[in-house]
């Protein structure tokens, strides 16, 4: 594969196999030419199955949850560019992460969800006060308080 990274092609095919977007034609074409790689659909690029258990750790010692929620970070922060989000994405969805809400999920049980995981920090031994005054601030901006 002259001139391409070989992790980051794969993560490319690896998304399009879990991509509903993605027509069964090509993700049979991804799935042939990740065999040809020798990898498969069901290896994240650290090596690992998806479903990692916690502290799970990567051949270089990484724990992969935490690598796993550095993508996350990535896509939310504007100070990352346009490629390292694709990058990000890529990756996330390779694992089988999902960017949209579930089907049949309204705007307003998604914000209730959201509040709830904010809710949960406030009252989480293990946050930082910084986490817990932006889960007040973000809870005081959305009627959650």
């Amino acid at each position: 594969m002259s001139g391409h990274d070989e992790k980051r092609v794969a993560a490319g095919l690896k998304a399009a196999v879990h991509n509903p977007n993605v027509s069964e034609e090509a993700k049979e074409r991804a799935q042939e030419r990740l065999a040809q790689m020798g990898a498969s659909a069901e290896e994240t690029s650290t090596g690992t199955a998806r479903g990692h258990a916690v502290g799970s750790t990567d051949g270089a010692g990484h724990e992969t949850n935490r690598v796993l929620g550095g993508y996350k970070a990535t896509l939310h922060n504007p100070r990352t560019s346009e490629e390292a989000k694709r990058h990000a994405r890529e990756i996330l969805e390779a694992d089988g992460y999902q960017f949209e809400r579930p089907e049949g999920m309204t705007e307003d049980e998604h914000q209730k969800r959201v509040n709830a995981g904010y809710k949960a920090a406030l009252n989480n031994p293990r946050v930082s006060e910084e986490a817990k005054q932006h889960a007040r601030e973000y809870l005081q901006e959305h009627g959650g308080l």
